[in-house]
């Protein structure tokens, strides 16, 4: 495929987990090792033809993947913050090593962190009295983890799915403790609606805005309103029905990329994360989605 666009994934991709025997592996002593799950999400991508492939996000739902790691966090019947946040080890480097461990050098890897507002928002907060200061503490501590997985990936995204609904006027700058210090390229994920806030993302510290295009195609007339040198990531199936788009319908949809952004068209990608859907559907849409960019861009 020509170098000039990227097929790419938001994050999540379906596996099923085998929790009875993960638990079995527990009690008895043994810690459970993720990688065949890690390696069936990466090989299903792969097989599919997505050239920048992330780790699945298999272990857990992704506030909790990083939930789980932080100093200050735990999770009961939900994700709670009982302390201040601090990163103590990296959380996913690991994971990405393995990843690409078992990729051909042809493909490149894609670091995931959950953004810091929208874990903010996500968490039963126990310990602060300024909400804005959680926010910025867990931007420091995914600084932190940014850094650890920078040697094993090809960019970092963001994900900021909280940022449709609410978005703090501080927003930027808590992107900005992330990427500032990085070499690597940078993409933020926002999904849902996001016309109202176009005008100020296309201003932020990242390489590329990624969005639900298919499912909110009025984002290509706001972006129109709004020009910018920013890369885009296209969403261009939908991560939220099994409806299967043919080849010729995600072309369409591209080509309208390509009429909008010309040569910012950087990634074509599903709206968002596929953790919700059969493993045969997501396969199905990776794949399709790939032959209209070989289609396109060949």
């Amino acid at each position: 495929m020509n170098n000039s666009i990227e097929t790419t994934v938001i994050g999540s991709y379906p596996v099923a987990i085998d929790t009875s025997s993960l638990m079995q592996s527990y009690y008895q002593g043994i810690i459970p090792s993720w990688k065949p799950y890690i390696e069936k999400a990466v090989t299903s991508m792969k097989n599919a033809g997505i050239t920048l492939i992330s780790d699945g996000q298999t272990r857990d739902p992704f506030i909790h993947i990083f939930i789980r790691g932080l100093g200050g966090c735990r999770i009961r019947q939900r994700a709670e913050v009982i302390g201040p946040i601090f990163h103590n080890k990296s959380i996913t480097a690991n994971d990405l090593a393995f990843v690409r461990s078992i990729l051909p050098a042809s493909s490149k890897v894609l670091g995931l962190l959950v953004g810091p507002f929208t874990l903010s928002e996500s968490v039963v907060n126990s310990f602060y009295s300024d909400k804005k200061q959680l926010a910025f503490d867990f931007a420091e501590a995914l600084k932190m983890e940014a850094l650890c997985i920078e040697p094993y990936v090809d960019i970092i995204s963001v994900d900021e799915p909280f940022f449709s609904n609410v978005f703090p006027e501080y927003a930027k700058e808590l992107i900005s403790i992330i990427t500032k210090p990085l070499s690597c390229p940078t993409r933020l994920h926002s999904c849902g609606n996001v016309s109202s806030i176009i005008s100020d993302l296309v201003d932020f510290p990242v390489s590329i805005l990624s969005h639900e295009f298919k499912a909110t195609p009025i984002l290509f007339d706001v972006f129109q309103e709004y020009p910018s040198s920013m890369g885009i990531c296209l969403g261009s199936v939908r991560s939220d029905n099994q409806c299967i788009e043919s080849v010729e319908e995600i072309e369409k949809h591209i080509q309208r990329g390509k009429e909008v952004f010309g040569t910012q068209l950087k990634q074509i990608a599903p709206d968002c994360g596929l953790r919700m859907l059969p493993s045969d559907i997501a396969f199905k849409k990776l794949r399709n989605l790939v032959q209209a960019g070989e289609n396109l861009y060949g």
